[in-house]
C-alpha cells in the first residue's frame, strides 16, 4: 500500500533524525536486534507518503536525537518529511536539499533550549506556533 502511493502519512520512532531527513530506527548500539523490518517499508516512498517522527528530543543520556547527519545505520535516506518531539515541530525540507525550519514550540519550551539539545542547525518559521 505504501509502495503503490496509497497511504498519506507514515508515522514512526527514531532513535536519530538527520537534517536531511534521513532516518535511523531500528539499531541500539550494543543490543542484538534482528534487524529495520517494515520500517524500511513505511518510509519507501516518501514523495507519496508524507514521513512523520515522533520521538523524544534527546536520549536517556541526553544526547540529540535530531543531529546533523546520523550515526546509526540509515533505515532510509531524505525520507522525513516532519519531525515532532517531546519539545517541539520541525518540517524537512527534502526537496530543496535538506534543512529543518522550526514551526512550533511546546508549552513552556524555549527557542533557546531547542538550540541547546539539538545537534544541528535550523530556520525558525516567521510564525511560530504553540501546541
Amino acid at each position: 500500500m505504501i509502495r503503490g502511493g496509497h497511504v498519506d502519512v507514515s508515522i514512526l520512532g527514531a532513535m536519530e533524525v538527520s537534517a536531511q531527513g534521513d532516518l535511523a530506527n531500528f539499531m541500539i548500539p550494543g543490543k542484538l536486534v534482528k534487524g529495520m523490518g517494515g520500517a524500511m517499508d513505511l518510509v519507501s516512498n516518501p514523495d507519496e507518503t508524507l514521513v512523520i517522527v515522533v520521538t523524544d528530543h534527546v536520549d536517556k543520556y541526553g544526547k540529540p536525537k535530531v543531529v546533523e547527519q546520523c550515526t546509526l545505520p540509515a533505515t532510509g535516506v531524505k525520507v522525513v518529511g516532519k519531525i515532532i518531539t517531546d519539545l517541539c515541530v520541525f518540517e524537512v525540507d527534502r526537496a530543496g536539499g535538506g534543512g529543518l525550519t522550526l514551526v512550533e514550540l511546546a508549552e513552556g519550551v524555549t527557542l533557546e533550549e531547542v538550540k541547546e539539545k539539538t545537534g544541528c542547525g535550523f530556520k525558525v518559521a516567521e510564525k511560530l506556533g504553540k501546541y
